[in-house]
């Protein structure tokens, strides 16, 4: 059925708000990604995960192997998803790669290769996936941006662009899709002790000293967890926020509106 009157959704506090939907996640076999699979199932949600390669995932979860830079293969892994699992409720674009240097760094086949999975593989994912969350009462697509976009950081300037491009976007896919019922929203992450922050520093000359450089610039004194991005992903996607679109929710540790004293 239609969910274009945005309609609220009932369910108890149980942990089964999410109960009957099902939840896909780019990117979800690790960081930030798999903390959300984990969230979305603890709040009763039957979930797939698209991936270049998706294993380890919980039980249960679905994984379907996509490269979200080739569109036949993202439409392909979608359908197949949607075919088995009796639908799409909710959409998370998480998967994304990252880029270092300054606008002269990076050449044209690393610009392009990074905006394609960046920017233009949440285009492919969620096209691939607007039929059928257009079917869904429920229907919600959170964009997983960055610090990155709202803030000048030093030698990230590939990863800004495609992290603003996904602000913009969020906000052009929630205007566009009023009428289809589907809410659009974005978090903005900051920097979280993931994986890929721990390959990151293995390239630093002093590691330790890099973390905790990292770990000073956060107004709360530490890395922000996955899991804590996890929840306000969830919470942005559930039908009890069904009024709340076209909205960027910033999990950054205070980094973008607070000027605090420094630590130590």
């Amino acid at each position: 059925m239609s969910g274009a009157s945005f309609l609220p959704h009932s369910s108890s506090t149980d942990g089964s708000e999410l109960a009957g939907l099902v939840a896909v996640v780019t990117g979800g076999a690790s960081g930030i990604g798999l903390a959300t699979v984990g969230e979305l199932l603890a709040r009763g949600a039957r979930v797939a995960v698209l991936d270049l390669a998706p294993t380890g995932l919980p039980a249960g979860v679905r994984g379907y192997a996509a490269d979200l830079a080739d569109r036949a293969a993202v439409q392909a892994a979608i359908v197949t998803a949607a075919t088995e699992m009796g639908g799409i409720d909710i959409l998370v674009n998480n998967a994304g790669i990252g880029a270092v240097g300054t606008i002269a760094d990076n050449d044209d086949v690393e610009w392009a290769r990074v905006l394609s999975v960046n920017v233009t593989g949440i285009a492919r994912v969620t096209s691939a996936v607007l039929p059928f969350l257009r079917e869904s009462a429920h229907a919600a697509i959170v964009n997983i941006s960055s610090i990155a976009a709202r803030n000048g950081i030093p030698g990230r300037a590939l990863y800004s662009a495609s992290k603003g491009a996904v602000l913009s976007l969020t906000l052009a896919m929630a205007t566009d899709h009023l009428p289809d019922g589907i809410r659009v929203n974005a978090v903005c992450p900051g920097t979280a002790d993931t994986p890929w922050i721990d390959r990151l520093l293995t390239h630093a000359a002093e590691p330790a000293q890099e973390r905790a450089a990292l770990r000073a610039r956060q107004p709360i004194g530490r890395l922000v967890t996955p899991e804590e991005i996890a929840y306000a992903v969830v919470h942005l996607a559930s039908p009890r926020n069904a009024s709340t679109t076209g909205a960027v929710l910033d999990v950054d540790g205070g980094v973008t509106s607070l000027r605090a004293r420094p630590h130590g």
